[in-house]
């Protein structure tokens, strides 16, 4: 790898590891609660707020495109913080029904922009090889705000904080590194941990996380291919196989 693909990688490596920094704790939330696909969701509520924007005209990266799509994630967050406490069993077939409504209407909309398979692909795989050092500083702040609530060890617990820190957690990695990149860090790392058997969950699933991602930026550098699909199936390689090690490594020990 040359120095120049290391000037460009580093940037990506480091949204990386701020992103799976709040996604792996909020995985585990996310995995005991029994709600999978929430956050495409609400990834995808976020997305079509960004495309609604896009479609008034207003500026990609202003924060009105940010408020837009924070409104729209909280605003989704909040429907389904009450569909739980009034459909509680019912609540994974309404996330499944959000995240098509709202993947229907962003085609509808993108389907009125000449460059809309463009936007769409950029929502889904995401543009973690452009993310520039300047973008971080927000996200690291909002980032900094969830880890210390989440330390308090009550966010699990408590319906409406959990739903509106993910909402707004979910926003600003959605338009970091796209649906597909924001799902695979929230689930593919600690699923692994849980399927393993792993002793200490989240430093397994951050030990995932971390080589999933460098070995997807690797093959993106080395083989020229989409940077964010890249690093979806190293981290579902990455996470299946150290699924596997650990779970015979287990079984070693017990027999």
């Amino acid at each position: 790898m040359t120095a120049e693909s290391l000037e460009i990688l580093w940037p990506a490596l480091l949204t990386g590891l701020l992103v799976l920094a709040t996604h792996v704790p909020l995985g585990r939330i996310v995995l005991e609660r029994g709600i999978v696909f929430i956050d495409l969701a609400v990834a995808q509520v976020a997305g079509l707020g960004v495309v609604a924007a896009a479609t008034l005209g207003w500026e990609a990266h202003g924060w009105a495109v940010q408020a837009s799509a924070a409104a729209a994630a909280l605003l989704s967050a909040a429907l389904l913080f009450w569909t739980e406490r009034r459909f509680g069993p019912l609540q994974e077939a309404i996330i499944g029904v959000l995240f098509v409504a709202a993947a229907s209407a962003e085609i509808l909309l993108l389907g009125l922009s000449p460059r809309g398979a463009e936007h769409l692909k950029d929502l889904l795989v995401g543009q973690i090889l452009w993310v520039t050092p300047g973008q971080l500083l927000p996200v690291a702040i909002l980032y900094a705000a969830v880890l210390a609530a989440l330390a308090t060890g009550g966010v699990g617990r408590r319906n409406a904080l959990f739903y509106g820190l993910f909402a707004l957690t979910i926003t600003a990695s959605v338009q970091l590194v796209g649906v597909f990149l924001v799902f695979a860090s929230l689930i593919v790392p600690i699923l692994a941990a849980r399927a393993g058997g792993a002793a200490n969950p989240l430093r397994f699933a951050y030990g995932v996380g971390i080589a999933g991602y460098l070995a997807g930026l690797a093959a993106s550098a080395a083989w020229d291919v989409a940077t964010g699909a890249a690093v979806v199936c190293a981290l579902v390689v990455t996470g299946a196989a150290a699924a596997a090690g650990s779970s015979l490594a287990l079984a070693a020990r017990q027999s």
